[in-house]
């Protein structure tokens, strides 16, 4: 590693080969061999080493991580590391996603279909979701599956009633868990996922028949994606391994025998997109910050005037931010749109 690595330099040759899989040279959806690249960046939002590139499909739209990280390689990224520093303005955007707000809007699309009896929650977290959705469900048992020990503290805090550690693929989870649930909800879940694939065919094993499954994820299909190019928030990398066009998970649950009952971005679209955008490209046109990964450290005076400048620059992204909930309205109703629900009936 050099002495002053850049945000998006690549990673040393051993690096490489310790957190990604080999490339594919075909599309993990449909097969096609038909790829082409639509950006290679670094970490733009926590400034770890490493270069990332991200696929799409010509024939089915689908956009990966390629070569994707390596169940090791995701730890790492994710794994929280003293001292690191962080884009607080776009962790801030980010996490309007799972606003109360839109937790709310989530659960109010499932009133239509009466009160269940049983909700798993994938990828809770904190079980913050199933906290607001009990507002409209006050008589469904809501559990909560992931991956961290979040969830345990979740359920001392009364969030969920049971607490699963682990993934929906894991043979031992869909086991215990079979056809147990007449809802499973996977909001931003999909995107974050080895095999999105197989999450999906694990939450229908847990589902009873006739029960409903609710997805919210991004839309690579968005205007903004194209507009902005590595520097779309939702891209996310190299924490999102697959992003879905809408197209491609509808069918993909009618061929497992669902019935699709809603399929709609305007209640979901996150009003982020200029705001993120500029918040990214602003805090990579300064002085590069301080990381445990540098084996000096800058100058104390490039520190400080990278803080004056980040400061200097709020206001505009804040009048970004008022240009994206202008823009919001169009948005929801046009190919600018970042988001989609779906709801799918299994069989009965």
């Amino acid at each position: 590693m050099t002495a002053h690595p850049a945000p998006s330099a690549p990673p040393t040759p051993q690096a490489t080969a310790r957190v990604h899989e080999p490339r594919r040279e075909d599309c993990p959806w449909c097969g096609s061999a038909r790829l082409r690249n639509r950006l290679r960046t670094g970490d733009l939002r926590q400034y770890r080493p490493g270069s990332f590139t991200v696929d799409e499909c010509r024939d089915c739209g689908h956009t990966f991580q390629n070569p994707r990280l390596t169940v090791e390689g995701l730890a790492l990224y994710h794994r929280t590391v003293r001292g690191a520093p962080r884009d607080q303005v776009a962790d801030a955007l980010l996490a309007s996603r799972s606003s109360r707000r839109r937790h709310r809007s989530a659960a109010r699309a499932m009133r239509r279909f009466g009160e269940p009896e049983s909700w798993l929650d994938v990828g809770t977290g904190h079980a913050r979701f199933p906290a607001t959705a009990r507002e409209f469900f006050p008589y469904t048992a809501f559990d909560g599956l992931d991956p961290t020990p979040r969830v345990v503290r979740a359920r001392t805090a009364d969030r969920v009633e049971e607490a699963h550690v682990g993934r929906l693929t894991d043979p031992r989870v869909t086991t215990a868990l079979r056809a147990r649930y007449d809802v499973v909800s996977m909001l931003h879940h999909l995107e974050g996922t080895a095999d999105p694939r197989a999450e999906l065919r694990a939450a229908l094993s847990v589902l009873r028949p006739g029960g409903h499954l609710l997805v919210e994820t991004l839309n690579p299909s968005s205007a903004f994606a194209a507009l902005l190019g590595r520097w779309w928030l939702a891209y996310d990398q190299p924490r999102h391994l697959h992003l879905l066009p809408p197209r491609n998970l509808r069918a993909e649950l009618e061929t497992l025998g669902c019935a699709i009952v809603v399929l709609d971005h305007r209640p979901v679209h996150v009003p982020h997109d200029l705001s993120g955008a500029l918040a990214l490209a602003l805090s990579h046109t300064l002085p590069a910050p301080d990381t445990p990964w540098r084996a000096i450290p800058p100058p104390l005076a490039q520190q400080h005037l990278r803080e004056a400048l980040l400061r200097a620059g709020i206001p505009l992204v804040a009048a970004a931010t008022v240009a994206d909930h202008v823009l919001a309205p169009l948005a929801r109703r046009t190919r600018l749109a970042n988001t989609y629900r779906l709801i799918a009936r299994k069989a009965g």
